[in-house]
């Protein structure tokens, strides 16, 4: 009776404690650092149509063309819209950026959001039930990886890509890709 009744007693203590301690390991994470398996691998394999014309497929080799940022957007997604001004940017500075567009369920519609918005992408590859995007471990959109001269992922960005990351971290990852391409 005694064991049970120390069981009793320190039980909720204990497993309060191991709560809180969970709780706190939390706060201290950036929820755009995901750990992804794929970090310094090669690009999954896939095939996918040209958002544009359903008669061009692509497939994984489109990648290893780089130093490359692959970003996964859709019309759907509120971020997506808001760092899409960015990409353009970037892209004027001839950043190549292939789009992955992610469970968007029309092409038209997001033919026109292109039309409307700008497109920053070289190649826009459509991927309306999210395998190409399962392949990658892509938890939602948008999400880049920067890809490097060998076709192998080398980091990935949860959420936008804008002028603050860029300069802060986001930038100094792709110079040191074209560096290395070199």
């Amino acid at each position: 009776m005694t064991k049970f009744r120390w069981l009793i007693l320190f039980g909720p203590l204990v497993l309060f404690a191991a709560l809180v301690v969970f709780l706190l390991k939390g706060l201290g994470s950036d929820p755009t650092e995901l750990d992804s398996a794929l970090i310094d691998e090669p690009v999954p394999q896939f095939e996918a149509s040209d958002l544009y014309d359903t008669e061009v497929l692509y497939d994984q080799s489109i990648l290893q063309e780089g130093p490359v940022l692959m970003n996964v957007w859709a019309t759907w997604c509120p971020t997506c819209r808001a760092e899409h001004e960015f990409l353009n940017e970037l892209a004027s500075r001839g950043v190549p950026i292939v789009g992955l567009n992610y469970k968007d369920d029309s092409r038209q519609k997001a033919v026109k959001w292109l039309n409307t918005l700008g497109d920053p992408y070289v190649i826009n590859l459509f991927d309306p039930k999210g395998k190409i995007a399962f392949e990658f471990g892509v938890y939602g959109a948008p999400e880049t990886y920067f890809i490097d001269h060998k076709g192998v992922i080398r980091y990935r960005h949860v959420g936008d890509v804008n002028q603050r990351n860029w300069s802060n971290k986001l930038q100094g990852i792709y110079q040191q890709l074209v560096e290395e391409a070199k």
